[in-house]
């Protein structure tokens, strides 16, 4: 006979949990402790951050959501406040303005269109600059971390590449190229942390690639064996991953003892977790100092959050010196 086992929980703390848990990938902030206590199960407990393990990827994917729509909104806040500057410095309204500018040669123009016209044709970014506009706006941030074993780069790099990958990922190889770009181009400045995310369900041969890196790294060769299986997609059966060690001089003995015996099984597996709770949900994903790019993206994108990146960590660098 079945019986019913007690579930003691609070509905309104079950939804303050879910709006800290959303704070908390916001803010990008580690939590030092499971939480609040929000329901027990036949005497288990259940806590906050167990519930950010469940929505993780869903808590990112609003997070992002609502930073589109806030920054669509300031760019149309922008927009009408540099045409009112510039309105205010001809001692004229805005609405003047646009009809000196814009309407005499557009016909019939909605109040969107003569706004975008006037701003293309006297360039946006010129106005901005002539406002002194500075766009504080963040997208939103999760805290990851990653093992300081496996860092391409400067360890004192203030941009750091959170990597989650799959060795048999064909998406994964193609970031390869874009990643050694931006090392090159940004030494010193960005690093590239790698961690594991096999897609067992569509790659079979990616979880035991992901523990053969382990069994790499484990004689001092990760990167090497990192390059050669991402070179070589089609050697990540077992006897391919040995001849792989092989060719870099791993000791084949203690290869082949660790990788039979899965040493390291359990740390991909904490690897993958950790990916799905800050969001992950395939290969490659990464996080630019903790914000989340999705799949392969244009060496441009990457720049683009880089070089943001590097101009916030320069003006934390003049404010300390101003002290």
């Amino acid at each position: 006979m079945l019986r019913l086992r007690t579930v003691s929980i609070s509905v309104s703390t079950l939804l303050s949990c879910c709006m800290f848990a959303a704070l908390c990938f916001a803010q990008g902030k580690p939590q030092a402790s499971p939480g609040e206590l929000i329901a027990t199960v036949a005497g288990q407990p259940i806590y906050e951050q167990d519930l950010a393990a469940e929505l993780g990827p869903k808590l990112l994917q609003l997070r992002n959501q609502e930073y589109q729509m806030k920054s669509m909104a300031l760019d149309e806040l922008i927009r009408k406040k540099l045409i009112d500057a510039e309105a205010q410095k001809r001692g004229i309204s805005a609405d003047k303005l646009l009809e000196q500018e814009v309407d005499s040669k557009v016909a019939d123009p909605s109040d969107a269109e003569v706004e975008g016209y006037y701003l293309a044709v006297q360039g946006q970014a010129a106005l901005r600059a002539k406002a002194e506009t500075s766009v504080l706006l963040r997208p939103p941030k999760v805290e990851v971390g990653h093992d300081p074993a496996r860092v391409r780069g400067e360890a004192k790099a203030p941009v750091t590449i959170v990597e989650f990958s799959d060795f048999q990922c064909p998406y994964c190889k193609k970031a390869e190229a874009i990643l050694k770009d931006l090392l090159g181009k940004y030494k010193g400045q960005v690093k590239l942390a790698y961690r594991d995310f096999p897609l067992r369900a569509l790659h079979p041969q990616a979880q035991l690639a992901a523990e053969a890196g382990r069994c790499a790294e484990e004689q001092g060769k990760f990167w090497e064996y990192h390059d050669a299986l991402l070179a070589d997609q089609s050697k990540l059966d077992g006897a391919g991953l040995v001849k792989t060690a092989q060719t870099l001089g791993l000791n084949e003995k203690s290869f082949q003892t660790c990788l039979t015996g899965g040493k390291f099984k359990a740390q991909v597996e904490q690897d993958v977790q950790d990916g799905t709770k800050a969001g992950v949900n395939g290969t490659p994903g990464f996080f630019i100092n903790g914000e989340f790019v999705n799949g392969t993206q244009t060496e441009a994108e990457f720049e683009k959050i880089i070089e943001r990146e590097l101009a916030i960590s320069r003006d934390r660098t003049s404010i300390r010196a101003a002290r």
